[in-house]
């Protein structure tokens, strides 16, 4: 995974590597320990085995205790705002998916010792083309449909299972197969707290298992250009008046720069 530090930080050479190279990269240290800190002890809190089975069960926390995530964090803490608004991140995903990209997902996954891992796959909007039919003819990897962030808060280290990817694997553009013998070439997502991994959703990907003694936290964004349909509904149970008061980089984020639907801009306005 390609290394990107971020004094010297090129949004088109985090396009090239996306697309053209590895399909991966990680800009470390772009958060304060401050930030990771309050982040941390905000999902910890409602990723802990009291929120799991207690009150907090129906308020965002998935039911699988090995994997324990918390969604739509956008209102959830001031930190998530600050983090995901970061101008590295405003700026690379302007350069990825155009000025107008939207957040299709923005949450926390905690994986807890003894989690199994996941089978290789590919992201949302690509996750089912096992289902090939089901999507245009021609489509193809050579302008992206996703891109995928994970703001690191706990180590991942191969023992906490660490993401695992196979590089270049985007260009096949199909869904990985038990053929593709994923775990005899593959190589893993490693990164310290306070890091950015950046990666396009087209590469074949898995959490690997976490055989470690510990959580292992991180904040998972996927960001989509502003066609495409959130996978995730942002917008209902924001607080009210959240979004209006809402900085206009979080607007966008949230789809308000691009609405849908809307009247066709080269047709005729028609009075209501």
């Amino acid at each position: 995974m390609r290394t990107l530090v971020v004094d010297e930080f090129d949004p088109d050479l985090m396009v090239a590597e996306l697309l053209d190279g590895g399909g991966a990269i990680r800009i470390p240290g772009l958060f304060t320990a401050d930030q990771i800190a309050r982040a941390k002890a905000f999902v910890e809190a409602e990723t802990s085995d009291a929120a799991v089975t207690g009150s907090h069960f129906n308020h965002g926390v998935d039911d699988a205790l090995l994997q324990r995530r918390v969604w739509n964090l956008f209102p959830r803490d001031p930190v998530f705002v600050e983090l995901i608004t970061h101008p590295v991140i405003v700026e690379s995903m302007r350069a990825f998916l155009g000025s107008d990209f939207i957040v299709g997902s923005f949450c926390a996954s905690r994986t807890m010792p003894g989690f199994g891992g996941q089978e290789p796959h590919i992201d949302y909007p690509y996750w089912d083309f096992h289902r090939r039919h089901s999507f245009p003819a021609r489509i193809n990897a050579t302008f992206p449909l996703n891109c995928q962030g994970t703001v690191v808060v706990d180590p991942f280290t191969v023992e906490s299972g660490a993401t695992a990817y196979r590089p270049g694997s985007a260009a096949a553009m199909h869904y990985p197969t038990p053929d593709d013998r994923f775990f005899d070439d593959y190589e893993q997502m490693l990164g310290d707290p306070g890091d950015l991994i950046l990666f396009y959703g087209l590469t074949w990907h898995c959490a690997m298992p976490n055989r470690s003694d510990a959580g292992r936290i991180g904040l998972l964004i996927e960001f989509l250009p502003k066609f495409v349909t959130p996978i995730e509904d942002m917008l209902t149970g924001l607080p009210e008046g959240w979004l209006d008061a809402a900085d206009p980089v979080v607007r966008q984020m949230l789809g308000q720069s691009y609405p849908w639907p809307s009247q066709p801009p080269h047709a005729p306005l028609v009075d209501a």
